[in-house]
């Protein structure tokens, strides 16, 4: 399943307590670079989010007669966006907390 896939049955079900969305995650993308090594078939992707923090994803294939620049920065992308899920639903959590962490005591 896509996020998108994933997202119409959540909505189909109903599931409306706070949570992480694929708008949300392109929404905190603010910025994306891309850089091909000269002669790999390594792509990396840079996403810089709202806030200034940057996340990398890569991609790269056994055989170079199968790269592909475009598809290449797809994978890359999608590499890179997968870790912004795990830092949103970080962020959204520590937001629904309620009870704050009480100091250790000596």
């Amino acid at each position: 399943m896509n996020d998108q896939q994933v997202e119409q049955e959540i909505q189909t079900k109903d599931l409306t307590a706070p949570r992480v969305t694929p708008q949300r995650i392109e929404e905190v993308i603010v910025a994306e670079d891309y850089h091909v090594f000269p002669g790999t078939t390594l792509t990396v992707c840079c996403l810089t989010l709202a806030n200034g923090f940057t996340v990398t994803g890569e991609s790269a294939c056994a055989s170079p007669e199968n790269f592909d620049v475009e598809l290449g920065r797809k994978i890359a992308r999608d590499n890179a966006k997968q870790k912004i899920w795990a830092l949103e639903g970080y962020a959204l959590r520590e937001r629904l907390a309620t009870i704050p962490c009480e100091p250790q005591r000596s």
